[in-house]
């Protein structure tokens, strides 16, 4: 039988995970059979006919109401009792003897096992083959569940938030997926060090970029165009941005900062940069517009840090994106990050949260376009060998059918 997959996240699509639609999409142009749901609602109106489609097809599993939940439970419960009961009593363990639960998550776990076997009931004429899911905490739980009942294997994808902000059950997934898809080295051996596993079944598959024909930006003029593009967040670090920005104003270096995105920290950073009118905050933007805001950029500048609550990026797809269209990036200091920019090499690298390091850095590069020509290209190049979507979707689809 033909391999049929079904993916799963907490919205898919969604606006700021471009990654998992395009790694759907990805497999189903190599030809596989990929099915799509999403926990809640799935985002639309995204500037993207392919991603607009795929939300149309997207089965959800609490949007349609706790009566609909309950019932879709029950049937798959008379459909097939053993693996029902069986995941039950997983279930049940797991509410007890679980390490990384704190009350509210453990209470959660059954509404989560009714969502499992609502979202069997929604697929089952679908013979669905195997269960992967994008983020390690909520989705992931609902999916384990769910391809214990229909009786297939069942991997995931962690990423960032739903590794350290909001983990749960990390050490059952770990033990009990097929294989868990790491997008760096430093995930496949963090996982080690929660449940140690053979490498193969830790692969490593990053978040795949598009490579454009054509390298963008390079302006010859002397205002140098920094851009930062992400969710406002503390781990993105866009305070030292706009601290940076500030300093090359003092140091009569003509900028202009374009600051994409939104999140809770968009009113804070908009009273820090209060004045500085070379700043510019234009809010979310769809996939679609970032090749256009990458082309009129000089560097692309994310400087991530860890936040105080634990929460850090894995490898951020805007900063592969950046570097695929020959851009020279700045970024944090990070573990992960390290993998796709080799300091001065590939891109630059600044302790998280140094402003003043971070304004150095810029400083030299806007007084030398040559040098930031020759990141962009080395960049680039870094990205097409390890971070390109063939490159990862070959992967991917490998771990899924093999």
């Amino acid at each position: 039988m033909k391999p049929h997959i079904l993916y799963l996240s907490s919205y898919l699509p969604k606006r700021s995970e471009t990654f998992v639609y395009r790694e759907v999409l990805g497999l189903r142009e190599r030809g596989m059979k990929v099915s799509v749901a999403s926990l809640y609602q799935s985002e639309s109106n995204l500037g993207d006919e392919q991603a607009d489609a795929l939300a149309a097809e997207s089965v959800t599993v609490y949007p349609a109401g706790i009566p609909k939940i309950l019932a879709d439970a029950f049937l798959t419960l008379l459909a097939s009792p053993l693996r029902a009961i069986q995941a039950l009593l997983t279930a049940t363990r797991d509410v007890f003897l679980a390490s990384d639960l704190g009350l509210a998550a453990r209470c959660k776990i059954p509404i989560q096992y009714l969502a499992a076997l609502a979202l069997v009931r929604r697929v089952a004429n679908r013979r669905i083959t195997a269960v992967h899911v994008h983020m390690a905490h909520a989705p992931a739980t609902v999916g384990m569940m769910a391809a214990a009942v229909l009786g297939v294997p069942f991997s995931f994808t962690g990423h960032a938030a739903d590794l350290f902000r909001e983990r749960g059950l990390l050490e059952e997934k770990l033990r009990r997926a097929r294989f868990v898809a790491c997008i760096s080295e430093w995930h496949r051996q963090w996982y080690n060090t929660i449940c140690k596993r053979p490498d193969a079944e830790y692969p490593i598959i990053r978040c795949g970029v598009e490579i454009p024909e054509k390298i963008v930006g390079h302006s010859p003029g002397n205002m140098i165009r920094l851009l930062g593009l992400g969710r406002l967040v503390p781990k993105k670090g866009f305070d030292a941005l706009i601290a940076a920005t500030a300093e090359l104003l003092v140091r009569n270096i003509p900028v202009h900062c374009i600051i994409a995105g939104d999140g809770p920290e968009r009113q804070r950073l908009e009273a820090q940069a209060t004045g500085l009118h070379c700043i510019k905050f234009i809010g979310s933007v769809d996939h679609p517009r970032v090749p256009a805001l990458l082309a009129e950029t000089d560097i692309f500048v994310m400087p991530c840090r860890v936040a105080e609550d634990g929460d850090r990026d894995g490898i951020p797809v805007v900063l592969m994106e950046a570097m695929a269209g020959g851009i020279p990036v700045v970024t944090g200091d990070l573990p992960t990050i390290r993998e796709l920019v080799q300091d001065g090499k590939t891109g630059c690298l600044v302790a998280p949260g140094d402003a003043e390091q971070l304004a150095d850095v810029l400083a030299e590069l806007a007084a030398d376009p040559v040098r930031r020509q020759e990141l962009g290209l080395n960049g680039r190049a870094r990205v097409i060998e390890e971070f390109s979507s063939t490159v990862n979707l070959a992967r991917i689809e490998f771990a899924l059918t093999s």
